[in-house]
């Protein structure tokens, strides 16, 4: 009795000791909201209360960078999203597990038994445990603080898997960041301030880092309600231009599919659903970051409201808006789409992130990270095409600003496009450029021997957009939805719309006929053809009085990079052409375009263009021009959008003919093209095949028709890439047998021509030809300078940016 009696007192002790955990601490602050939590500043500790009733109970997990790096090539920006995981608390013990369940296989059933059997065949995932420092009539208090400082969002795997060190966080460094740690009914919000340390092995983070040795971030975290029930997912189709959610469901019948494929998309009802035209529930709203300087800010406004076109389609007024953020509104807010102006060191990607509900593939946020120094880099390409824009006045920038304005508003809905739910649709500029999501490069025009930069970016929603607003959105007047999507899609593409994305559309790799990166028109070796003619007028007309009076001439060089490369990605679109196919996305009971090879006239006439961005004329910078690049002013230095140079402080015009043909070639000579061609001349005996190509390309690089020293030698160096091209081609493990042999064919046809050549060029060569064949294990390419960055491509999160 004694000992029960001392089990009681010492079991109500510690309750009471419990109970009262908080009431001693100073400078305690209280906050009351989905969560409730409170942060003792003596301490620098959060202490989060879960109220028993709430173990169990799914909600979202949602981490992200306040702050960035400001460098593109390691990729930690400002305003990056993390992931979005659906969790919950569950009590163990003493402890409470933030538990994330498994969402890519599930039993979508009633039967409980079946439920279970699924949770338990596949792993699930303990994100943190926490120890129960009170439990309060039924409300346990937990210290979230070390969840707070944990490496959430992966710095310190990024910065190694980018060859920048080995980092670690210091614990001594670490706090909890107070200014945006804030509690709403349906979201709590939590930010830490979090310091790494490390040795730098990367000119990357030193670049950007204050001091590299300690690198400081603000990682945030989002608890966030779920979406109240009554949102209804809709089915992926491939053709339909949306980004697919899928999931394996094992309670599906055997005798269908049990991979479940849903579209992505925000919530959207109308307020009438019988009304033609009516109002949203809740319109969808995206924030522009206020920190956005103007004309910017208006243009990025402009050109994201003109998705609200589409929307007013499907008969809805207003339902889509843009506004600026308010004052005191966290863009890392949930409930907040957000434009972010995001700046880093250098040129970079934009691209557009969501959070989704992850049982139904439901938007709860749109985030579009927008790279500050794109539009310099628009600014710069309509600099170099104008003839003399500043000999009159150096204030002559109109021409110029419209031009990167006008690509600023594609941009923005370009990314606003990402997080609707929309994907790339590169097939779009074959329909007079039917869609935003499709990655625009300048149309141009000579007119009267001027570039004309009028036309040169479209303006507004495009046909495309609509029928994919449409699909997403849009409601089956008849209530028939699989019958009216079907009816949708195929009404499109009968009045000529096409959709083709990312992988289908890539030059290495891609074959698809009709759907490029960055070209223009419905031919791309006509468009290439053009491309060049207006390459070589504004070349010509390239002089002193394209920078502005007591710029630096190293200003005028850099000012020539992009209008050096200026065919680059028309080459790229043009190549695929080569051994290139016609198809659509195929699904039964629809009459799409049913895959074959492209007519033969069709490929020759796209080499005949792609080989002329191998000649000596297109490649040699003229003499005229050479004289504006001096040796690089004091201050001036090289950077990674600049011309190389093998030649020490002298501008390097043969390296530079090395990069542009080196880029061809390997587009040229790709090791999937090549065996494409094999196999369609194969099958298609009437067609182009590898040997051919070969034999156009050796005759187009070996013409003898240049009267030039100077351009001789710039032959000379396409000839000598091709080599090294054919060398690894023989050597690659990946091309056919039949591609290996006519590659060292085509190396005997070069000996062949070399030896009637006496000069010193072609005695090297031949040396390298006898080294390779004597022992070709020994081989290695010889790299040239890395072509200066160009249009910032790249991808985050679905391949959801450029």
């Amino acid at each position: 009795m004694r000992n029960l009696l001392l089990a009681l007192i010492f079991t109500f002790g510690m309750t009471y000791v419990h109970a009262q955990f908080l009431d001693g601490k100073k400078n305690v602050q209280h906050f009351e909201g989905y969560f409730n939590f409170h942060y003792v500043e003596d301490e620098g500790n959060i202490y989060l209360e879960i109220p028993a009733a709430t173990l169990n109970t799914e909600f979202l997990y949602v981490h992200s960078l306040r702050t960035g790096l400001g460098s593109n090539d390691i990729g930690l920006d400002r305003g990056q999203l993390g992931g979005g995981e659906l969790v919950k608390f569950i009590k163990s013990g003493n402890k409470i597990l933030l538990l994330q369940p498994n969402m890519n296989y599930r039993a979508n059933t009633d039967n409980l038994l079946e439920k279970k059997s699924i949770e338990e065949a596949f792993a699930r995932s303990v994100l943190f445990g926490f120890e129960i420092k009170e439990n309060k009539q039924g409300v346990y208090l937990i210290d979230l603080t070390p969840f707070l400082m944990e490496d959430a969002h992966n710095v310190a795997q990024t910065l190694k898997r980018n060859k920048q060190g080995t980092y670690k966080l210091d614990k001594t460094r670490n706090t909890v960041w107070m200014e945006r740690t804030k509690a709403f009914p349906k979201n709590v919000e939590f930010e830490a301030m979090l310091t790494y340390v490390g040795d730098s092995t990367g000119w990357d983070l030193r670049s950007v880092a204050p001091n590299s040795r300690a690198i400081s971030v603000i990682q945030h975290h989002s608890f966030v309600e779920l979406p109240e029930a009554g949102y209804i997912p809709r089915e992926f189709d491939p053709r339909s231009g949306s980004y697919p959610m899928t999931y394996m469901d094992f309670a599906t019948p055997v005798q269908e599919p049990i991979t479940k494929r849903y579209i992505t998309r925000h919530r959207l009802e109308k307020k009438d659903p019988t009304a033609a035209m009516s109002e949203a529930k809740e319109p969808i709203v995206y924030y522009l970051d206020p920190g956005t300087p103007e004309p910017i800010r208006s243009a990025l406004l402009e050109g994201a409201s003109w998705w609200n076109q589409a929307f007013e389609a499907i008969g809805y007024k207003d339902a889509f808006q843009v506004k600026i953020l308010p004052e005191n509104a966290d863009p890392m807010d949930v409930r907040y789409n957000v434009i972010q102006w995001v700046h880093r060191s250098t040129r970079g990607w934009s691209y557009g992130s969501t959070i989704n509900d992850p049982r139904t593939g439901e938007i709860i946020k749109g985030h579009v990270s927008l790279g500050s120094l794109r539009i310099r880099q628009d600014f710069m390409i309509a600099q170099a095409l104008l003839n003399k824009p500043f000999a009159v006045s150096d204030d002559n920038y109109g021409p110029m600003l419209e031009m990167a304005l006008a690509r600023i508003r594609q941009l923005s809905a370009h990314e606003v496009g990402h997080t609707l739910g929309f994907a790339h649709n590169f097939a779009a500029s074959i329909s007079n450029r039917a869609s935003v999501m499709d990655y625009p490069h300048p149309t141009l025009q000579l007119i009267n021997g001027e570039v004309n930069l009028n036309n040169a970016y479209a303006t507004g929603i495009g046909a495309w957009d609509k029928v994919t607003v449409a699909y997403s959105y849009g409601e089956a007047p008849n209530g028939d939805e699989k019958t009216y999507l079907k009816a949708l899609l195929e009404g499109a593409f009968a009045n000529g719309l096409r959709y083709i994305t990312d992988g289908d559309a890539r030059a290495k790799g891609g074959a698809h006929g009709k759907a490029h990166l960055w070209d223009n028109g419905e031919s791309a070796w006509e468009e290439l053809e053009n491309l060049l003619k207006i390459r070589e007028v504004a070349i010509n007309n390239f002089s002193e009085d394209n920078i502005r009076t007591g710029e630096a001439y190293s200003m005028l060089e850099d000012v020539f990079v992009p209008l050096y490369f200026l065919h680059r990605y028309q080459t790229e679109a043009t190549v695929k052409l080569i051994g290139g196919m016609e198809y659509d996305y195929l699904v039964k009971d629809y009459a799409g375009v049913q895959h074959n090879y492209l007519p033969k006239p069709e490929q020759k006439k796209a080499l005949h263009a792609v080989l002329k961005t191998l000649t000596s004329k297109n490649l040699s910078i003229p003499e005229t021009q050479l004289k504006l690049f001096p040796p690089r002013a004091f201050g001036y230095s090289r950077t990674r959008e600049s011309f190389k140079s093998d030649i020490g402080v002298a501008f390097d015009a043969l390296g530079a003919a090395a990069t542009a043909s080196d880029m061809t070639l390997e587009l040229l000579l790709h090791t999937e093209r090549a065996n494409r061609l094999v196999q369609q001349k194969a099958l298609q005996q009437d067609n182009l095949g590898f040997d051919e190509v070969l034999e156009d390309l050796l005759n187009t690089v070996f013409e003898d028709d240049l009267k030039s020293p100077y351009q001789k030698e710039v032959q000379h160096i396409i000839q000598y890439q091709m080599l090294q091209h054919l060398f690894a081609l023989s050597l690659n493990k990946d091309a056919l047998p039949q591609v290996k042999g006519s590659s060292l064919e085509a190396i005997e046809d070069i000996a062949s021509e070399l030896k009637r050549d006496k000069s010193p060029f072609a005695k090297q060569l031949l040396l390298e030809i006898d080294a390779f064949e004597e022992d070709p294990d020994d081989f290695k390419k010889v790299e040239v300078s890395k072509i200066p960055d160009g249009s910032p491509i790249g991808s985050f999160q679905c391949d959801m940016g450029y």
